[in-house]
């Protein structure tokens, strides 16, 4: 089974950094992506960053470009996300996803959407402090 496992959340200044991990297991094949997501109290769900495993292609919302960075680690299997300069705004609960397909037929924007993602995990809050 897939399983998806997310670490790393907590409380930070504003203008601070934090780093989550998405442990990532049960995929039978490398044709997938993983993307971090977010859902603050009364907001829908958005995404945040999104990368395919198999080809590194990424994607990130305007949002957060510029300010977090998705990368895979192919020896640990984890997908991290490190977060930097954040604002109040970043607050939510962040959770990761995982889609299934390959990068060869579609693009990772059109996969790094909340409708499209087969697997989800629980989920870690983030809350950042003014």
């Amino acid at each position: 089974d897939v399983q998806l496992v997310e670490s790393g959340g907590g409380l930070v200044q504003e203008g601070g950094s934090l780093r989550l991990s998405c442990s990532v297991s049960g995929f039978l094949l490398n044709d997938f992506a993983i993307g971090w997501f977010r859902q603050a109290p009364g907001k829908e769900r958005e995404e945040v960053a999104c990368i395919a495993w198999d080809d590194g292609t990424i994607y990130y919302s305007d949002s957060v470009k510029g300010r977090f960075n998705i990368s895979s680690d192919y020896v640990q299997n984890t997908v991290d996300l490190q977060m930097n300069s954040l604002s109040s705004e970043d607050t939510a609960n962040y959770y990761c996803a995982g889609d299934l397909g390959s990068s060869r037929f579609v693009t990772i924007k059109s996969r790094c959407n909340r409708f499209a993602v087969d697997y989800w995990g629980k989920g870690t809050q983030v809350t950042v402090s003014s």
